[in-house]
């Protein structure tokens, strides 16, 4: 007979899998607003270009928004800073307000690190008793 405590085990092990595996093949859907050609902005747009390749690699839509040209989309969207990157999908909706330049920061923002990664990330330093 299987103990509770081993099917519980084993089902988070397997729901984890299959959401870990259902997050590599989700298509995302992110907007940049950008204000010109700004030092900011250009480096924002090198940024999210590069992290897309490396870690969404056809799996992205990609819409640059120059809030100069389109001020309607940026008051309909309530961004306050640019450059801002606006996930919509898959959901949550995550803004992150910046160049861009914190890769790390990014990826979290956009839920790409494995959880296993930032648990381990967030435990370095304590003593074992916790």
């Amino acid at each position: 007979m299987i103990d509770s405590e081993d099917f519980n085990l084993v089902t988070t092990e397997l729901f984890e899998q299959a959401l870990s595996q259902s997050q590599q093949e989700q298509h995302y859907i992110l907007r940049l607003y950008i204000a010109g050609t700004t030092l900011q902005s250009v480096t924002a747009l090198q940024n999210i270009k590069k992290i897309c390749e490396q870690h969404l690699q056809g799996r992205y839509e990609l819409e640059v928004i120059d809030i100069y040209q389109q001020t309607e989309a940026a008051i309909a969207e309530n961004i306050v800073a640019v450059p801002t990157l606006i996930k919509q999908l898959p959901t949550p909706l995550q803004k992150i307000i910046g160049n861009l330049s914190n890769t790390e920061k990014v990826l979290r923002g956009l839920n790409l690190v494995p959880k296993n990664i930032i648990e381990e990330e967030s435990n370095e330093g304590l003593p074992s008793s916790y």
